[in-house]
């Protein structure tokens, strides 16, 4: 028995994202760096008399079967010694359908609880079989440090992680449309605009390392969501031009959206940049971690 544990989990941001057409499996192959920021959620677990996972949350409510569930059932089925119940109480500070992997990071946060508390450290293997079981961008975060921090090429439908050495030198100043963007919508959408013959142009994955370690002035990354999403939530285009305005070098939807980014190298500039859209915009300054 034990009486409680704390751990954060970091929200993503994705710098790039190339979607591919549809598999035939029904998944995507993406493209795309994923990196840490210093956004997170933070687990409250506590031990469980059923050996079960029980998840509270106080500011939004859970379906029954949510990420910290998925994770915990297939924690159970790679291992092959007692797993302890466990109830989590989430508090959360990543928003919910803004494209920053606050879901599938709590999923990866639990796991590493779960390891602590049965003193087992999961293979390669049984990592990526719980994110098999429990979500695609889960991957990631599976792959990331003992605090939950890193940064990565990833690639197939998201199963593939290249670790890569991260930056720390960059502010992000992160806004948040007062409206949420829904993943399964926004794959509908680009299904339908790759039936059209359209598609976002970009740099092929072996550049992409190579434009995270250059200037930002001179980014070059595309994220195939973004026109797409802009044609139903307009307030993203708003939001991208708006960090434009106040001096970013380089600015974009994360994900599937709704959140758009702007990224400084200077923090005076991101600070500066941050108190006046903060005057119209809910938004919050960061640091890659």
């Amino acid at each position: 028995m034990f009486s409680e544990i704390r751990v954060r989990a970091y929200a993503k941001i994705n710098f790039g994202l190339k979607v591919l057409p549809l598999r035939e499996d029904g998944f995507h192959n993406l493209e795309s760096i994923f990196q840490t920021i210093g956004l997170y959620d933070e687990l409250i677990v506590t031990w469980n008399e059923e050996k079960s996972c029980v998840v509270s949350c106080d500011s939004m409510q859970l379906p029954s079967k949510n990420t910290l569930t998925s994770a915990y059932q297939a924690f159970c089925e790679a291992v092959e010694v007692d797993v302890p119940g466990v109830r989590v109480n989430l508090i959360k500070g990543i928003p919910s359908g803004g494209g920053l992997g606050g879901g599938s990071a709590d999923a990866a946060a639990l796991v590493r609880v779960l390891e602590k508390l049965c003193r087992v450290k999961l293979s390669v293997k049984q990592l990526d079989y719980v994110a098999s079981k429990t979500g695609s961008d889960v991957f990631f975060f599976m792959h990331c440090d003992d605090d939950g921090k890193g940064c990565a090429l990833v690639s197939g439908r998201g199963e593939i992680i290249e670790e890569i050495k991260p930056r720390h030198d960059l502010f992000l100043l992160l806004v948040f449309p007062d409206v949420g963007s829904s993943t399964k919508e926004a794959y509908a959408q680009i299904d339908r605009a790759f039936a059209e013959g359209k598609e976002v142009k970009g740099p092929g994955f072996c550049e992409l390392e190579g434009i995270y370690n250059s200037s930002v002035e001179k980014w070059t990354f595309i994220n195939t969501f973004t026109p797409v999403v802009t044609e139903t939530i307009p307030v993203v285009t708003d939001a991208i031009c708006a960090l434009k305005k106040v001096g970013c070098c380089y600015a974009e939807m994360s994900g599937s959206g709704s959140t758009v980014f702007g990224v400084f190298t200077s923090e005076q500039q991101a600070e500066f940049g941050c108190n006046l859209l903060g005057e119209s915009w809910n938004c919050k300054l960061v640091q890659t971690v």
